[in-house]
């Protein structure tokens, strides 16, 4: 059956929950679009004759294995979707802060929604499950974990390579933090993290993570509020690769004297015991416990089940399965002992492909059953995340099923050196390749010749961008030596001499003129022994040795005042790998990657376009995660349509299937340039303050509270946006009915106590913004009248949806504007502050953008540069410099400063223009301190009819600004209005008059 060719695989948005993808049979995929999202699924091999020499394809895949729904992650998915329509009930104010700000419709770096819903996730289990009847979540996690990790709490989200989990870590750690700082006697939260690696690449490349980082993720993506990120430095982050749990040796002795004076293991006077190995890599934490741990590719973490069943392998399979065995047991056995010493909260681990393996006890392909989130690999390519994967699907010579290129290793590996033979390429001959190889090799490397002459011609090269990457993974070292000596040169024996022979591919070769480039355009790299951190092998150091000489030099050159001596082989060569596709790095230059073993994950090099497996690929696990080296996109600017365009990676020599495509590969776009906006030092004298509200209370002088219902009081409850019952149906089996049931039984009276508690804790701050608990007997008592004679109920409905946070909102304001009301007298207006970080500032400011900017003026401006939407905020600038009588101004992009105001009923926040400071022509006599000394005016550009503009007008005129001011330590506040910039400079007039009141 011909495989069906997909024009574009990309049907979502990035920024959006999936909505639709590819209809699978069981021959693979379909060119049929279902308009739903997909299940979680993943496939579990069924045991069957294995020939000898015969791989796992997944075309066999595809026939004979079983694919499994995980229930578990799709049920826990469609409680977290109900949670997010229901506006995230249950949640702590912190937690509700960073949702707002990690889904505003206005960020210049939107967020992904498989990394929203990652936290998204973590959040429902952590903060509101058990609130909601979903205590089963926890129960199958604890069985889970007791079963295979026993005194772990672990939980796993499963994202696609190039999906962002180093964002996601970011943000769990950002989430944890803040809540913990905020309520430190929360015990679901903590602020002291250890991050565990596979290895060195990965461990470096974290360091984003700390907040101190000149990187850091929480700044450069904007990841925080401004004016909370200050908060991060005082939590603890260490960093390590999972090889600092080795016990290490304290005394080294000949292995006669060990046995002698220690004939066992236990008790050693010569290696560490657990807990001096948890002494030494926890040190940071002082005498911190409760550590939360977070595992990055943590499929390589787990223990191997004790009784599980051996299953058939061949000497090369078993010697794989035992070295992961042996890795993953360090892993686990570290976390453990860090458990029983000072304690774990929780372990969140993450992996594009958390499954068991072969040999490890579980069915090949079985999924951690802790897993709580699925993004899959084809969810990404749908929703444009990553790079398309394409692979041969047929040749005129096929004389099998399977073309070539697509099961190379079948062809050549009885005609390649084995591990620890010679070959003639590493004595000083011509590096011969079997037929099948070499000419995968050129095949392959003349469509990369195309990509590259499309990259130079381009305006690619001249932006910055870096040549596009092909990367070869090789069996063993002999093998990847007779590739790389082929692909970039070699030096060969003339009578007593010996000669340079170039590189038969020459974008490749390091050979040039007879003699070796400075900059090598190939690299041989070992990332196995690198990752360790161990010392390279003497035989790939002479193998290396010509490169890492290179390297050394260019290393000279490009940091004269150096001391490049201090630096080893092994410090070189890593960083020359970790640098492939970084501009201005070592390893900018390199166009092709030659690997002894697997590439690492971590390898971020996101300019790859090219991937030839010279190895055996025994299961669809291991052909993703070497794919997955080659899938992080190069351009992340959407369409028109609010997608991304289709980018490949062209793979031969890797059985994987997924989606074939007839599309070329677009000309390569750069990334649009950015503008970095920023409070400037040496303006702090324009720094520009405000007041952060959560909404406006009126002052009720009676101590004994009584309430006046009116018709506006009621409140109807309808399905309209918040379904009672839902129909759900798979693609194929049998639906099901989702329901509220859980909430529904819920008593009135658990609803009358929540609406009386969400009254008096937003209406009813004291001086310290402390609920006034004695109050309480009188507000539960109005809102039980409330809730008996004020709503009403449509079809389908009941009284426990108020319990649903965005209905509850609307109560206690119904209930608090009817105790207004029944309170008599004149009821005077003020502001609800934040009880913490009550002031916003320009200070705060820091982001990157890629919209229009506009460079400010040094005396007017806090702020580096203007943001502009339409040109009109431009305009609006230049204006306020103009006029003399405006001290400072400030856009509102990043700023933080919103107002409060409610539509139909649904909270929400408005976002003003501009904020600027006025100098009065004529002193007002309350002017009394500083802060007061001008007029603080918010400038609302309206230039073009917008959703809600007079909602938004009304509510910062008529609530705001009157609240503010009513305040009496906030300044002096007014709001304008300007419908013409061009026309406007009369209206900024008038307000320095004092002719604009307040309000």
């Amino acid at each position: 059956m011909p495989e069906v060719v997909i024009e574009n695989p990309i049907l979502n948005s990035a920024f959006e929950e999936p909505t639709r993808h590819f209809k699978f049979t069981d021959v693979g995929i379909t060119d049929q679009i279902i308009k739903v999202r997909r299940k979680s699924t993943y496939f579990i091999p069924v045991p069957k004759p294995k020939k000898k020499g015969k791989q796992l394809t997944l075309e066999s895949s595809w026939t004979n294995d079983r694919i499994q729904r995980n229930e578990n992650v799709d049920n826990i998915r469609a409680r977290v979707a109900a949670w997010r329509l229901g506006k995230y009930a249950g949640i702590t104010p912190t937690t509700r802060r960073l949702l707002e700000h990690w889904k505003h419709p206005e960020r210049a770096r939107k967020l992904f929604f498989c990394q929203i819903e990652a936290l998204e996730t973590t959040i429902y289990i952590t903060e509101v499950a058990s609130k909601f009847g979903d205590g089963w979540i926890a129960d199958k996690l604890r069985d889970a974990n007791d079963q295979a990790n026993p005194g772990l709490p672990r939980m796993a989200l499963k994202m696609a390579t190039g999906s962002g989990k180093t964002v996601v870590m970011a943000m769990l750690i950002a989430w944890q933090t803040l809540n913990k700082l905020a309520n430190p006697q929360d015990t679901r939260f903590g602020d002291s993290f250890l991050i565990v690696t596979p290895g060195i690449t990965i461990r470096d490349r974290l360091r984003v993570l700390l907040p101190n980082d000149p990187q850091n993720y929480y700044r450069a993506l904007d990841l925080v509020p401004n004016d909370l990120f200050e908060k991060l430095h005082r939590t603890k982050i260490l960093i390590t690769n999972y090889h600092s749990f080795l016990l290490k040796e304290k005394l080294k002795a000949p292995k006669l004297t060990k046995k002698f004076l220690n004939p066992s293991e236990e008790g050693s006077l010569f290696k560490e015991n657990p807990n001096e190995m948890v002494r030494r890599v926890c040190n940071e934490f002082g005498t911190k416990k409760q550590l939360i741990v977070i595992n990055d590719e943590a499929h390589h973490c787990y223990r191997r089940k004790p009784d599980g069943e051996d299953v058939a392998l061949d000497t090369d399979e078993r010697r794989d399965a035992k070295k992961r065995e042996e890795e993953a047991r360090i892993w686990i056995s570290g976390i453990e002992a860090i458990q029983r010493k000072i304690g774990v909260k929780v372990v969140y681990d993450l992996s594009a492909t958390p499954f068991f393996l072969r040999g490890s006890g579980y069915s090949e392909g079985t999924l951690f059953p802790w897993v709580v989130s699925d993004f899959s690999l084809i969810d990404a390519i749908e929703s444009g995340i990553v790079k398309v994967p394409r692979v041969p699907v047929a040749d005129n010579a096929m004389t099998d099923e399977m073309p070539k290129y697509r099961e190379l290793w079948l062809h050549i590996k009885d005609s390649l050196p084995k591990k620890g033979r010679g070959t003639e390429s590493v004595a000083g001959g011509d590096p011969k390749l079997p037929g099948e190889l070499q000419g995968a090799i050129h095949t392959l490397y003349t469509n990369y010749e195309k990509a590259y002459q499309k990259w130079e011609s381009s305006d690619a090269r001249q932006r910055g961008q870096t040549p596009p990457v092909f990367i070869v993974v090789c069996n063993n070292t002999n093998v990847s030596k007779l590739v790389y000596d082929y692909i970039a040169g070699y030096e060969k024996p003339a009578g007593d001499q010996t000669v340079l022979v170039p590189g038969a591919l020459s974008i490749f070769s390091n050979v040039q003129d007879r003699q070796w480039l400075h900059r090598p355009n190939t690299i041989l790299v070992d990332s196995e022994q690198l990752e360790s951190g161990e010392a390279m092998t003497a035989e790939f150091k002479k193998m290396a040795a010509r490169e890492i000489e290179e390297f050394k030099h260019e290393y000279r050159l490009r940091f004269p005042g150096k001391d490049v001596e201090k630096l080893t082989d092994e410090d070189i060569l890593r960083e020359v790998m970790n640098t492939v596709g970084k501009p201005g790095k070592l390893g900018e230059n390199v166009k092709c990657v030659v690997s002894v073993s697997m590439l690492t994950e971590g390898w971020d090099a996101n300019t790859v376009t090219h991937i030839l497996g010279v190895r055996a690929f025994g299961t669809q696990l291991l052909c993703e995660q070497v794919v997955g080296r080659g899938l992080r996109r190069t351009n992340y600017d959407p369409n028109e349509d609010g997608k991304f365009d289709p980018e490949y990676a062209e793979v031969y020599g890797v059985p994987f299937s997924f989606i074939p495509c007839s599309g070329s590969s677009p000309d390569p776009k750069p990334p649009k340039p950015t503008t970095r906006v920023h409070a400037m030092k040496e303006r702090a004298h324009l720094e520009i303050r405000f007041p952060r509200l959560l909404g406006y209370k009126f002052e009720v002088p009676a101590e004994k509270l009584t309430a006046k219902f009116e018709e506006e009081s009621v409140l109807t409850l309808s399905t309209q946006d918040i379904p009672t019952k839902v129909e759900v149906e798979p693609i194929a089996g049998m639906g099901e009915v989702h329901t509220l049931d859980d909430l529904k039984r819920a008593r009135e009276q658990q609803v009358a106590f929540f609406l009386a508690k969400k009254t008096l804790e937003r209406y009813f701050p004291d001086a310290e913004g402390c609920s006034q608990v004695h109050l309480f007997p009188q507000v539960l008592r109005i809102a039980r009248e409330w809730l008996e004679g004020q709503v009403r109920l449509k079809d389908n409905t009941f009284k426990q949806l108020l319990l649903v946070h965005e209905r509850a909102s609307q109560a206690a304001d119904k209930i608090y504007r009817s105790i207004v009301r029944g309170s008599g007298g004149e009821p005077l207006l003020k502001p609800i502050l934040q009880p913490y970080d009550t002031w916003g500032s320009t200070k705060y400011v820091d982001f990157n953008t890629s919209k229009p900017t506009w460079v400010t003026s040094e005396d007017k401006c806090h702020i580096s540069h203007v943001v502009s939407d339409s040109g009109w905020e431009q305009k609006m600038a230049q204006v306020l410099e103009d006029i003399p009588e405006v001290v400072c101004y400030a856009r509102n992009e990043n700023l933080g400063f919103k107002i409060p105001y409610t539509v139909d009923g649904e909270e929400r926040n408005y976002y003003p223009d501009f904020i600027a400071v006025i100098a009065p022509l004529v002193p007002e006599p309350h002017h009394t301190s500083p802060i007061t000394c001008h007029i603080n005016l918010v400038i609302e550009v309206s230039g073009y009819p917008e959703k809600d503009k007079d909602a938004k007008v009304a509510t910062a005129k008529t609530m705001w600004v009157p609240a503010v001011n009513n305040h009496g330590g906030l300044g002096e506040w007014r709001f304008l209005e300007v419908k013409d910039p061009w026309n406007c400079q009369g209206d900024l007039f008038r307000v320095s008059d004092g002719e604009v009141a307040n309000g």
